[in-house]
C-alpha cells in the first residue's frame, strides 16, 4: 500500500510536535514536511531534542506535495491557509477551533472574529470518530475537536443519546497545563501553577458550544444547557471530566438495577470505538498518559436520582494529535488504530 504523505503547518506547538511523533512512528503515513514560522530554516530535533537524529527541518511553508495537512496553527489563522489547500485537493485536518461550530454567528461571541468563510462551516466534518465515522471517511475539511469538549461529550453521548437525563448538565473539568498551550503566560508560569490548582472561564469557555452542538445533534429535542466549569491543575498533561445531570426516573429501573442497566448502555453504545473503554473503576489521568484512550466511568447517585460519568483522557493525544491521526486512519480507510496502538505510560 502506498503511504499517506503528511505535512504538519506549525510544528512548534504541543499539538504540532505531538502530531509529528505519532506521524514519524506511523506504519502507513510519512511525515514528509513540517513548517513553522519562529524556528522556520531550523532542524526539528534542534527545536525538540526528543526528534534528535531525525532528518526534518522546519520551512515556512509547504514545498512538497500531501495527501493531508495537518493545521495546528492558532485560532483565527487555519482560516487563512485552508482554503488554499482544499483547492489543491489536499485533504486537512485542522485541530484550531475555526471550523469546529456550524454557526457561524457563535464566532464573534466565542472567538471575537466574524467567520469568513461560512460555506466551509457547513462542508467540514466535527472529527469525533465515535460520533461521525462515515461522515469522516469520506471528508475533505476536519474539524479536530476541542480537548475537553471529547472528554465531555464522549461522557454524556450514551446518556443523551437515549433521553435518560434532564437538559440541565454540569461539566466539572480539571486539565493539565500543557491545555494552555506553548505560549509563555502568567497562568501557566511554574511558580503560579505548581501547588496550585484553580478554576477559569466561568463566563464561558471556548469549548462550550461545541459540547452543546454536538450533544444537541444527537438528541435535538433534549436542547442541552451546559454548566461548564474548567480547573487548571499541577500536571503536564491529562484532562478529568466529572459530568452531572438529573436522570428522567421512567427511563431506568430502581436501585442497584439501574447502574446495572445504565452500564449495558454505555458498553453498547461504544462497543466499536476502538478507544473508548467504559471501566468498572474510577479512571485517573495517569490512565491515559501519552496514550489516545478516553476511558469512561457511568454511575447514578441512587440518593438523588442523578447520574454521574468521569471521563479520563490525554489531552494531547486523544483530546488532540492522536484524534487527528485517527481521524487521518478514517479518512484513509485505515484500521482506526494504526500508528496509535500505545498503551498508556505508568506510573
Amino acid at each position: 500500500m502506498t503511504r499517506i504523505k503528511a505535512g504538519i503547518i506549525n510544528v512548534t506547538g504541543y499539538i504540532g510536535a505531538e502530531l509529528a511523533r505519532l506521524l514519524a512512528q506511523h506504519p502507513q503515513a510519512e511525515l514528509v514536511i513540517v513548517t513553522g514560522r519562529s524556528a522556520a530554516g531550523q532542524k526539528l530535533g534542534d527545536v525538540f531534542p526528543h526528534f534528535a537524529g531525525t532528518d526534518y527541518v522546519i520551512k515556512t511553508e509547504f514545498d512538497s506535495d500531501v495527501d493531508i495537512a495537518f493545521s495546528a496553527m492558532p485560532h483565527k489563522t487555519s482560516i487563512d491557509v485552508i482554503p488554499a489547500l482544499l483547492k489543491q485537493d489536499i485533504r486537512v485536518i485542522d485541530v484550531s477551533a475555526d471550523f469546529r461550530l456550524k454557526d457561524a454567528s457563535e464566532y464573534p461571541r466565542w472567538y471575537g472574529f466574524t467567520h469568513p468563510s461560512p460555506g466551509l462551516l457547513e462542508d467540514a466534518v466535527y472529527g469525533l470518530p465515535e460520533l461521525h465515522r462515515d461522515e469522516i471517511a469520506s471528508a475533505s475539511l476536519l474539524a479536530n475537536p476541542g480537548c475537553y469538549s471529547t472528554g465531555a461529550i464522549l461522557a454524556l453521548a450514551p446518556a443523551v443519546k437515549e433521553g435518560l437525563i434532564y437538559p440541565e448538565v454540569i461539566v466539572d473539568s480539571k486539565s493539565g497545563v500543557s491545555g494552555a498551550g506553548r505560549t509563555l503566560s502568567l497562568i501557566a508560569h511554574y511558580s503560579e501553577a505548581n501547588e496550585n490548582t484553580c478554576a477559569y472561564s466561568l463566563e464561558g469557555h471556548r469549548h462550550l458550544p461545541e459540547m452543546e452542538q454536538e450533544l444537541g445533534i444527537l438528541n435535538p429535542e433534549l436542547s442541552p444547557s451546559i454548566t461548564f466549569v474548567p480547573h487548571l491543575v499541577p500536571m503536564s498533561r491529562g484532562i478529568l471530566s466529572t459530568c452531572y445531570a438529573r436522570l428522567k426516573v421512567d427511563k431506568l429501573s430502581k436501585g442497584a438495577k439501574a447502574k446495572e442497566e445504565l452500564n449495558l448502555l454505555y458498553h453498547e453504545f461504544y462497543k466499536d470505538a476502538a478507544f473508548v473503554r467504559v471501566t468498572g473503576k474510577l479512571p485517573q489521568t495517569k490512565h491515559a498518559w501519552g496514550s489516545n484512550f478516553c476511558f469512561i466511568y457511568p454511575t447514578i447517585d441512587l440518593r438523588t436520582d442523578r447520574l454521574i460519568v468521569i471521563s479520563s483522557l490525554d489531552n494531547l493525544v486523544k483530546g488532540g494529535a492522536g484524534q487527528a491521526v485517527q481521524n487521518m486512519n478514517v479518512m484513509f480507510n485505515l484500521p482506526e488504530a494504526t500508528g496509535l496502538e500505545a498503551l498508556a505510560i505508568y506510573p
